[in-house]
């Protein structure tokens, strides 16, 4: 094996990214060295690499990004024990300490230590990548590449789907992204009475619809949408699933929870914004709660059920796949206004 591989790296405090060779990494006695065999492309990516404010005051550079993937083990660090050379893995990005309150006591996705694959430490954009034992997920082998590398994204669906306790309710999804198109179709899994889906894009609104929604609402023609849901809700749904987190989706999204409801928070707002906490939450009642990640590895089992029984398809929501090799490519069109895009997946090899 060459000493060498090829990865996407930011190495300027800039928009953009390269992809250079670099050197493949060893692993620590706790890591594995896994071959990449696909990745995709998440948000957190599309703000590295556009470079705003977050990444400006999150990332160091040089550092190669993306946290996202599936891959072959192909080394093993000495201290590893349940990791083996060829095992299938997809990569938990939350790297906790283990050892602190939160790791203690189950918690491990909020470890107070925590570091994130690909934001904290050099990620998965390459064709070999060290990642530690605690973060390796095993596949089955009969796992296709495409869908193996997007199930990080996939959890943080699951998570929010699952504490939301959605089944038999009527639930509203805001935003029309890929993990809120997973959560439609995992609410629609679990048994979800009726799915309002809200999004600003008629291309990622036909994909949240193939995925489970009942009902689509574009928010930019659509004006009385928070009327009609009452309307038609008598009163607000049950559960509010929020993807967004932009001040215009919180607003909405208490706007139409009906009283003692539950609100869901998994979009995170660029800066922080004014927010009526009496009304919207204390004098209705409102139960909310926040997402953060997965729960390790509690959600990993849930969302390889919904899997394994074929309850979830999640094809829908991967629009475009490109060879590794067209990362420049693949990245703007993910960050593009122009040209509509979902889930965009890497493979490497092309032929696959």
């Amino acid at each position: 094996m060459s000493d060498k591989m090829l990865a996407a790296l930011k190495t300027k405090r800039a928009a953009g990214a390269e992809l250079i060779e670099v050197n493949i990494p060893q692993p620590k006695p706790d890591e594995v060295l896994v071959k990449i065999k696909a990745c995709s492309i998440c948000g957190t990516d599309k703000h590295i690499y556009t470079w705003d404010k977050w990444s400006q005051s999150r990332i160091k550079t040089p550092m190669i990004f993306g946290h996202e993937c599936c891959a072959e083990v192909v080394e093993v660090g000495s201290h590893v024990k349940n990791v083996k050379m060829g095992d299938y893995i997809s990569a938990e990005t939350h790297i906790p300490c283990q050892y602190c309150y939160q790791c203690r006591t189950g918690n491990m996705h909020l470890c107070q230590n925590l570091s994130i694959l690909g934001v904290d430490i050099n990620g998965i954009f390459a064709e070999y990548a060290a990642i530690p034992e605690i973060c390796c997920w095993k596949n089955d082998s009969s796992l296709p590449i495409d869908v193996a590398s997007i199930q990080e994204p996939l959890g943080n669906a699951t998570y929010t789907v699952m504490e939301s306790r959605v089944q038999a309710k009527k639930i509203a999804i805001i935003g029309d992204g890929p993990i809120a198109a997973f959560a439609c179709g995992i609410s629609r899994a679990v048994g979800a009475a009726k799915i309002y889906n809200l999004g600003m894009m008629p291309f990622n609104l036909d994909i949240c619809r193939r995925m489970g929604a009942d009902i689509s609402i574009n928010v930019t023609t659509e004006k009385k949408y928070v009327e009609r849901i009452i309307d038609e809700t008598d009163g607000g749904v049950d559960v509010v699933l929020d993807m967004a987190g932009n001040k215009n989706a919180v607003t909405d999204g208490f706007n139409i929870l009906r009283r003692m409801g539950t609100f869901t928070a998994f979009g995170i707002a660029s800066e922080p914004f004014e927010f009526d906490m009496a009304n919207n939450v204390v004098f209705k009642g409102a139960n909310v709660i926040g997402i953060s990640g997965r729960k390790m590895f509690e959600t990993w089992y849930q969302l390889k059920n919904l899997l394994d029984t074929g309850k979830v398809d999640v094809k829908p929501a991967i629009s475009h796949r490109f060879p590794f090799t067209d990362f420049i490519k693949a990245m703007d069109l993910a960050t593009s206004t122009a040209v509509p895009s979902a889930k965009i997946v890497l493979l490497m090899s092309p032929e696959i």
